[in-house]
């Protein structure tokens, strides 16, 4: 019988690919996302698509109960305003927490519930190298370090029911979250990798793919960076 990944953030983008890659796998999948619009899967029997709002956190503990056994959790949906530090509008504050560091809390607590009572389980949350060096949007570099201690409070907590919780921490990707990027700062930024250039999105997804599904069952709470020496530890 087939597994079952739910992947957050997944009609575009690193979303797209993890998708894809776990139906490689012959994993089924659960897909959330706010719209679909041109989601190549959405016709893929393996897929199931969910319009969701990752805002509604009081509407979280229902949808999770209303799924089939999740095998692997994937928390992928993040957003970056790139407003000023000193002129940051509260709903975009409150917008970035909620999605970024709320939502993924949320649902490790309630996909943690089942996967307690199956004695297993995977969790991947997608965090960012802004979370260990500090990030000019001030919110986005919180809730992604937020979401890192997270990870390790979790694995603390699940680790001895079967489960184990990871992040990955990549630098910049290209997606289309780059756009929010001034172009100088997308340049420094370049130069700082050792080869010169940005990640893609398939070797970010590849990456949690295999904490998701191959990885040593002692690698839990931990978190491997995706930055091509851009922050060296």
């Amino acid at each position: 019988m087939n597994k079952t990944v739910l992947v957050t953030g997944a009609s575009g983008g690193i979303g797209r690919e993890i998708c894809t890659q776990f139906l490689d796998a012959k994993y089924n999948v659960i897909a959330l996302a706010r719209e679909f619009n041109d989601f190549e899967l959405l016709d893929d029997n393996r897929v199931k698509c969910i319009e969701f709002d990752l805002t509604n956190l009081s509407t979280i503990p229902s949808l999770i109960s209303s799924l089939p056994v999740i095998d692997v959790l994937v928390n992928n949906a993040g957003v970056m305003i790139s407003a000023p530090y000193d002129d940051y509008p509260d709903a975009m504050k409150a917008l970035t927490l909620k999605v970024n560091l709320e939502a993924p809390i949320a649902l490790m607590t309630e996909v943690g519930k089942k996967m307690k009572v199956q004695g297993s389980g995977r969790i991947v949350n997608n965090t960012s190298i802004a979370g260990h060096i500090g990030h000019p949007d001030i919110w986005y570099g919180v809730t992604k370090s937020g979401l890192l201690n997270a990870t390790k409070s979790f694995a603390k907590l699940l680790g001895p029911h079967g489960i184990t919780v990871n992040a990955i921490a990549s630098g910049p990707v290209m997606t289309s979250m780059m756009e929010s990027i001034a172009p100088r700062r997308l340049e420094q930024i370049k130069e700082s990798a050792l080869t010169g250039r940005f990640a893609q999105p398939k070797e970010i997804a590849k990456t949690i793919c295999w904490l998701g599904s191959q990885s040593p069952q002692y690698i839990n709470g931990s978190c491997i960076d995706i930055n091509d020496g851009a922050y060296l530890r």
